[in-house]
This record gives C-alpha cells, sequence and structure tokens, in this order.
C-alpha cells in the first residue's frame, strides 16, 4: 500500500502523465497547482494476492473520528499527529505561494451547509487545532465568501487557504463560482484543487492505472508496472463493455458513478437488477472488478473491513480500518465504523 501510494503521488508529478491526461481533463483542471492536496485519502480491500487499490479521494473524511480509536476521550488532535497536521497546511501555503516566510494567517474550511454535514465535529477540531497554532480559521459555506479585487474575504478578513470539503472538486457549481475566479486567478490557495483531482481523485484514472497500453505510454518502469498490475482492478467504462456478457458476469463486478462520494449510488454486480442495469448511464459510470473486503469477527458478528490511509504527499499520516455490513462501506452499522489497525512485524 505504501509502495503505491509513492508510485502514484510520482506519477502525479510525471510531465508525461499531464500530457497524456490533457484533452481528457476540463480546462479548470489544466490551470497548474505548485502544491498538493491535504488529507488524501487511499482505500483498500486486502485480497488473498495482497491489497488492492479501490478509490483515491482528495478530500478525505474521518480522521478525527479514526484518531479517537487511539484515545476516545480526546477532546482534539494528540501530539505527532497534530504536529503533523499543521505542518501540512503550512507547507501547502508555502508551496502555493513560492515566497519564503509568507505567515499564513487566515484558513477557511468550506463545505456545503456544514453545520448540517455529518463530519462537521471532524471541521470543528480542525479549525481548534489550527487556532491552537495561531492560525484564524473560520468553518463556512461557500456563500458566505466575498471575492474583491484582492481576493476572497470572509467579512473583512482575507483568506489565505481554503481547505475544500465541499464535493464539487471542479468547481462548476453556481455556488463555487466565485471560488473558481479566484483559483484561476491565483488570489488563494485552494486545497485539495481541480488540478490534483484530476490527477488522482478523479475515478476515472483508475481506467488508466489498470489499462496496460496507458502504463506503456507513461514509461513506468517494470517495478513500478508490475506494482500497477498487481494492486489496481481492473475498471472500464460501462459504455465500452458488451452488456449481455456483462451481465452474465455480473457477480465479478461493482458499478460505480464517475463521480459519487461516500458509496453513492455504488452497486454489487451480484446485486444489481435487469432494470437497473439499464439505467445506469453508460458514460458516466465505471465498472470495476469485484474484490471483497476482509472479515473481521466481532461479538459473534462479521464485519466487512476495508483500510484507509490518510495521506500528505508520499506521507502516510494515519492508517485505519472501517468496519461495515451491507453492500458499501458506511458508518452507520451498530457495532461497527472505524477501528485501530495494529501493525504486526513478520
Amino acid at each position: 500500500m505504501l509502495q503505491l501510494v509513492h508510485t502514484l503521488f510520482g506519477l502525479s508529478k510525471n510531465p508525461q502523465y499531464l500530457q497524456y491526461l490533457h484533452n481528457q481533463i476540463p480546462p479548470i483542471a489544466r490551470h497548474p497547482a505548485p502544491h498538493d492536496a491535504v488529507l488524501m485519502g487511499y482505500d483498500f480491500h486486502l485480497s488473498p494476492h495482497g491489497p488492492q487499490l479501490i478509490e483515491v479521494n482528495t478530500n478525505a473524511g474521518g480522521l478525527w473520528l479514526a484518531s479517537q480509536t487511539q484515545d476516545c476521550n480526546a477532546a482534539i488532535f494528540q501530539n505527532k499527529l497534530a504536529n503533523r497536521l499543521v505542518s501540512m497546511f503550512k507547507q501547502e501555503f508555502a508551496l502555493w505561494t513560492q515566497q519564503a516566510g509568507r505567515k499564513l494567517s487566515h484558513v477557511a474550511l468550506i463545505d456545503q451547509n456544514p453545520t448540517s454535514q455529518f463530519l462537521y465535529p471532524e471541521m470543528q477540531a480542525y479549525a481548534q487545532l489550527l487556532q491552537h497554532h495561531g492560525i484564524n480559521t473560520f468553518i463556512l459555506d461557500p456563500s458566505e465568501l466575498t471575492l474583491t479585487s484582492t481576493g476572497l474575504k470572509y467579512q473583512d478578513t482575507p483568506i489565505d487557504m481554503l481547505y475544500n470539503r465541499h464535493c464539487d472538486f471542479y468547481l462548476a457549481s453556481p455556488e463555487m463560482a466565485e471560488i473558481r475566479q479566484a483559483w484561476l486567478e491565483n488570489q488563494v490557495c485552494l486545497t485539495p484543487n481541480p488540478h490534483i483531482y484530476a490527477l488522482l481523485g478523479d475515478k476515472r484514472r483508475m481506467i488508466d492505472w489498470s489499462t496496460p497500453e496507458v502504463q506503456q505510454a507513461l514509461l513506468l518502469t517494470p517495478e513500478q508496472h508490475q506494482l500497477l498490475v498487481k494492486t489496481i482492478p481492473v475498471t472500464r467504462p460501462l459504455a465500452s463493455m458488451n452488456l449481455q456478457n456483462l451481465w452474465q458476469q455480473r457477480r465479478h463486478w461493482v458499478f460505480k458513478p464517475d463521480t459519487s462520494y461516500a458509496s453513492r449510488g455504488v452497486y454489487l454486480g451480484k446485486k444489481l437488477t435487469q432494470g437497473k442495469l439499464a439505467e445506469l448511464n453508460p458514460n458516466r459510470t465505471l465498472v470495476q472488478e469485484y474484490v471483497a473486503p476482509s472479515i473481521t469477527q466481532l461479538e459473534q458478528q462479521e464485519f466487512k473491513t476495508d483500510f484507509r490511509l490518510f495521506v500528505y504527499q508520499h506521507q502516510t499520516l494515519a492508517l485505519t480500518a472501517r468496519l461495515y455490513q451491507g453492500q458499501v462501506t458506511n458508518l452507520r452499522t451498530e457495532g461497527g465504523g472505524f477501528a485501530r489497525v495494529k501493525l504486526v512485524a513478520t
């Protein structure tokens, strides 16, 4: 898993990769970004043949809950993790400004109606952490920001950095219009941003990473090529598949919207009906090789289990497991949720 994180981050810095994707990604994603994305998430299932990447998220949620598996009474992020998180935000800002000594003073965490979000307490934890380190932090809906000639402001306070928890990754919705303009005019450090999302977080990249012709075009080393073959499940656009053959082999596939998040609109092939298959948009649906999750026995119950690495650049900040029952990952299964992972040397 760590090797794959390193490899994909390296790929995001590969000019040949960006050149290959140039005509596939929207114009806003071609806007250059000298920085990366805070708190990426790499989600894995463990198969008999080793870990398999299920997806990459450029604004992974849940770290606050995951950290509480270490100390359920913690009121704030603790010790080493807290220091890493603060350093991550400061480094993102330094990479964006390219100005030695410019201080990160004002951060806005943005989401759609943030107080109604399931992970609003996590946003509060980040805000409290940054405030503790002298960084003035607000939790805002995008509508609360105003674009001026000198950049984005909240009331009269200029915003240096936006930590984007909103799921409009390409800034296409009307409520993100002023943020889009500020980003294109280099007036605010936006993290994550459309550029890094297009390179790593867009689910359509799973198609590229699992296609031999693309791997060859990127001139990967033999070791990198083998790693992708070993860890990336085959992923294809529904439009490229023979529907009759696909229906007969549906138990071997998972069907996903190409822009979904939090497992919305995901169907296991074995649960799919012909009617639902006919309803899926072939140009907006991905078909991914099914990799069964691990099973954890807990209090005479079986829980499906996946693993998430929280990452900045190629540095892993934390590792957690998610326990659940049902078709797809969720945080609503009684007795499930985030779980501590114990690493055992062998």
